[in-house]
């Protein structure tokens, strides 16, 4: 069979193509889209068919990778649009979480004094155990009973747990 073909070769194959392009798109402008584009492709690169390829198959097989590029290159597009609709409603928060972030910051200021001042210094301001115990002039064991206890009794008091005293540890005798 010859490279070449000629306009009245790709007149005759042109319903097929269209019935292939239909059955892939399900949409009737998207498939005559798919058919010009997969005419323009063969067109620009009729030098690459093979000699002994038949002409039907090869527009096929241009077409189909055609609607898979097409496909792939939608994704990827519905991604990033997923991705930048998204940032905008990471600006606003939601009321929940708005909600959720004031309740954490009203228990944390239920926590001891003691507590609280470690873990602002470990977790918000990056501290280093040893860092913090010189700071506070406080032995490196007692800072990590302390930054323990309080992060214990934050998950608690983030769960719904009730209040910790200062000492919870007294009991008052009679």
């Amino acid at each position: 069979m010859n490279k070449d073909f000629t306009d009245d070769d790709l007149r005759e194959l042109l319903p097929r193509l269209r019935r292939f392009a239909f059955s892939l798109t399900r949409h009737e402008n998207s498939a005559d889209d798919l058919v010009q584009s997969c005419l323009e492709r063969a067109l620009a690169r009729q030098d690459r068919r093979r000699e002994d390829a038949d002409l039907r198959a090869w527009l096929f097989q241009i077409m189909y990778r055609q609607f898979l590029d097409g496909q792939r290159r939608a994704k990827r597009y519905a991604g990033l649009l997923a991705f930048f609709a998204g940032a905008e409603e990471e600006l606003a928060p939601s009321a929940e979480d708005v909600a959720l972030s004031r309740s954490a910051l009203e228990n944390f200021s239920k926590l001891p004094s003691e507590q609280r001042a470690l873990l602002l210094l470990v977790s918000v301001e990056g501290l280093s155990y040893e860092e913090a115990a010189d700071a506070l002039g406080i032995p490196i064991g007692t800072v990590m009973s302390r930054l323990f206890r309080g992060r214990k009794a934050l998950r608690a008091l983030n769960d719904g747990a009730p209040a910790i005293t200062d000492h919870p540890n007294l009991r008052i005798l009679k």
